[in-house]
């Protein structure tokens, strides 16, 4: 028998067209309702799992058919039943201990399980949320500590990928990045104080090689590895975030067993980071060509750089020129260059397909994620085949941009020439002591006051109220007496449990930021345009594509209602324009602080509205204002600056005595205490239960001499909190912040919470208010 040589096959090219990744919950919700119907015991796990392939399955096909190609890895495995990063906690088993009854005997998690870790059962908290880098994204915290035993705990990411392939789709799988995992988490309750979960980086990177073989075994070509941390400015030293990158990427890259390995790095700019990774050996490298523009002066010769060239992040029409000459630009650089949407579309809805109601001239405008597909597509082509092949798309994307920028509603001059109008004197109120003392006259409230953030449970009744009034059901007569009935129902409750500041519960809104996008002009909302908040919880963002006015008052009547219902004071509730800018898509035409100042002269106004109803009390809530922080420290102090003037610039013309709260959410307070004293509002109530209380000591050492208002109930559970855990939290509190200055009150608003839970947890809320006055 004669020997023959045998040639290595050639490693598989990238494909020429790519997303990084794709919405999970379905374009009806599919997800979302299959996992509350699990969550509430009426279908079993194996329901669950049946929905979920069917969802991913009806996923890869529809991708297939707007042009990625199914059958070289073009096509993300980015499933999951709740959160991306605790998929990556349960993939490595770092299970924390308190859930150590939850694993199987294979060390793994079942549904149940997982559920359980995610949103808390019992005495068991749930592990912390906090938002994605600078998106509205909420992810679970990891729990780290030296006794996290890690190891491949879970096959779900090779098991997608294999059904994928069953079902004939060569998948990419994506998986969240060990430094990216490790750099979210928190250390563990059983860690030593000083330990940081990166000191477990040799542990992790192991279980990795061991993830990447097996996803090698088992067929893949590529593996996406998401490490957005490299862009990011964090709290750890930049060398030794460089050092670790080029560790773990060295490390993988020599494995002899492994797929291609393309790092995504979205959100941002590499920079530094970028000749680490181009030089450790990974095929491919993913840059953020929208947040971080082309890097200049960088070889980039040997590598593959898959161009973030289609907005993930935002839902504006690509300018498809422009696209191509960036990644002609990279091309020069030396790069192979792939085209690919800038992150992840999870963060857009599904398609434009049934919000034929925003009329032809702004659907022209917009991409959503099946549109951002057939960009990404029509781009590969273009660099493929030449323009010429693309001719027709590239003409429609150059109309309907002119189309955009021409039209009369995004410069109106009497908004242009109302900010002109603006002095520094708009952005300041008296000294808080004069406030503080005509307050105290006004309302005389106890130490420890109490109240809620704002919202209350929205009913199925509710609900179908408001659906049946939007459908022309029932008349304006009767939906007002229903949303009446629901108001007068919270003001009883809150008084039947002796709540200091009371609130209406907000019955007529459908979102903190859709409702007053409907009545303000220069946006639009869509009807089925969702993204994933958290889990199962989904938002619409709005579209903010115009200059803001407002063409009526848009609280009072409610408001005032509410509180002729009462002799207790009574809370005016508004969406600050930061929020209102985060949790919309905004206009990429102007910088968002012009935006945002249109915004505030529109609750400027509202604010005068409510004084002059009777009302005293008047919460801005700015749960987003972390968010938005840029992830680069050099971008920082500007973002901060134009945020607030604009809350200073929608609350500085309340009167003295009127009391100006805010409420913040879900985020590192440590790194904007400047920016909320720089706030000046009254009372500032914050996420502190999940954490108990961790950033209070920030804000003692601070010096804020203003109120404040730890949340001591996580709503984001569905578990009631005991007055022993709520007395004790509240103890915890009054060790950073004097009794005179703290309230007591939820984490956030209680829409999503049912009213059985809701009036137990005030309940116990209050009885802990009792014992720690006494």
């Amino acid at each position: 028998m004669t020997e023959q040589n045998t040639v290595p096959a050639p490693a598989p090219a990238f494909p020429g067209g790519t997303i990084l990744g794709y919405p999970r919950i379905g374009r009806m919700r599919e997800l979302k309702k299959a996992l509350e119907s699990f969550w509430k015991g009426a279908t079993a796990a194996d329901d669950l799992e049946a929905s979920a392939k069917e969802l991913r399955l009806a996923t890869l096909a529809r991708l297939a058919e707007l042009g990625l190609d199914k059958d070289a890895s073009a096509i993300p495995s980015n499933f999951s039943f709740y959160d991306h990063v605790l998929d990556a906690a349960v993939t490595l088993g770092a299970v924390p201990t308190r859930f150590a009854d939850l694993r199987l005997a294979d060390g793994s998690v079942d549904l149940a399980g997982y559920s359980t870790i995610a949103r808390g059962e019992g005495a068991k908290a749930p592990l912390e949320m906090t938002k994605w880098f600078d998106s509205n994204y909420h992810y679970l915290v990891p729990e780290i500590g030296p006794e996290t035993h890690f190891a491949v705990s879970s096959t779900r990411w090779v098991d997608q990928f294999v059904e994928a392939k069953e079902a004939g789709y060569l998948t990419r799988p994506v998986i969240t990045g060990p430094l990216t995992f490790l750099y979210l988490s928190k250390p563990s309750d059983e860690a030593p104080e000083g330990f940081r979960p990166i000191e477990r980086l040799e542990d992790v990177l192991e279980v990795y090689g061991n993830l990447l073989e097996a996803f090698k075994a088992a067929g893949a070509e590529w593996v996406q590895i998401d490490e957005p941390i490299l862009v990011a400015d964090i709290d750890a030293d930049r060398d030794e975030v460089l050092a670790n990158a080029a560790k773990v990427y060295g490390s993988l890259a020599t494995l002899a067993n492994r797929p291609q390995l393309f790092v995504a790095a979205p959100y941002n700019s590499l920079d530094d980071a970028l000749p680490v990774l181009k030089d450790s050996g990974v095929e491919a490298i993913g840059l953020d060509l929208v947040r971080g523009g082309v890097p200049s002066g960088t070889d980039l010769s040997g590598v593959t750089v898959v161009a973030g060239v289609v907005d993930g992040h935002n839902i504006w029409r690509t300018d498809l020129d422009a696209a191509l000459r960036k990644a002609a630009e990279i091309e020069a650089l030396g790069a192979t260059v792939a085209v690919s949407s800038s992150t992840s579309l999870f963060h857009v809805p599904h398609t434009l397909d049934g919000e034929e109601h925003l009329g032809a001239e702004l659907l022209s405008w917009l991409a959503f994620a099946e549109e951002k597909v057939a960009e990404v597509v029509t781009l590969a082509t273009a660099r493929a085949e030449g323009a010429d092949a693309v001719a027709d798309a590239l003409a429609a994307t150059r109309a309907a941009l002119a189309s955009r920028k021409a039209h009369p509603g995004t410069n109106k001059a009497d908004v242009r020439a109302a900010l002109a109008a603006v002095t520094p004197a708009d952005f300041s109120r008296p000294a808080y002591a004069v406030r503080e003392a005509a307050q105290d006259a006004r309302f005389g409230l106890p130490e420890l006051a109490t109240t809620t953030i704002g919202s209350f449970p929205q009913t199925t009744d509710i609900r179908k109220a408001r659906a049946a009034w939007a459908k022309g059901q029932i008349d304006d007569a009767a939906y007002e007496e229903a949303m009446k009935a629901e108001i007068e129902r919270v003001v009883r409750l809150q008084e039947d449990l002796d709540l200091d500041v009371l609130v209406h519960g907000e019955a007529e809104r459908n979102d903190m930021v859709q409702y007053f996008a409907e009545l303000l002009d220069g946006f639009d909302v869509t009807v089925n345009g969702w993204v994933q908040s958290y889990g199962s919880r989904c938002t619409r963002p709005s579209i903010l594509w115009g200059d803001v006015t407002r063409p009526e008052p848009m609280t009072v009547r409610w408001t005032a209602y509410a509180q002729s219902l009462t002799e207790k004071p009574m809370k005016g509730m508004l969406t600050g324009p930061v929020t209102i800018l985060a949790w919309s898509f905004v206009r990429d035409d102007q910088p968002l602080g012009v935006t945002a100042n249109q915004v505030a002269l529109a609750l400027r106004d509202e604010i005068r509205d409510l004084e002059a109803a009777g009302i005293g009390i008047i919460q801005v809530d700015e749960p987003a204002l972390r968010e938005l922080l840029p992830l680069k420290k050099k971008d920082q102090a500007a973002y901060l600056q134009w945020s607030v003037d604009s809350f200073r610039l929608a609350t500085a013309g309340a009167h003295d005595e009127t009391q100006v709260h805010t409420h913040l959410c879900y985020s590192e307070f440590g790194e904007i205490i400047d920016a909320i004293d720089g706030l000046d509002a009254d009372v500032t109530s914050i996420e502190a239960a999940r954490s108990r209380m961790e950033v209070l000591p920030a804000i003692r050492d601070h010096g804020y001499e203003r109120q404040i208002g730890p949340g001591v109930w996580d709503i984001h559970s569905p578990r009631v909190p005991s007055t022993e855990e709520i007395t004790e939290l509240l103890a915890l509190a009054k060790e950073s912040i004097p009794g005179k200055q703290l309230w007591v009150n939820p984490d956030c608003g209680l829409k999503t919470r049912a009213y059985a839970e809701t009036t137990a947890s005030l309940e116990h809320m209050m009885a802990a208010t009792q014992a720690v006055r006494a």
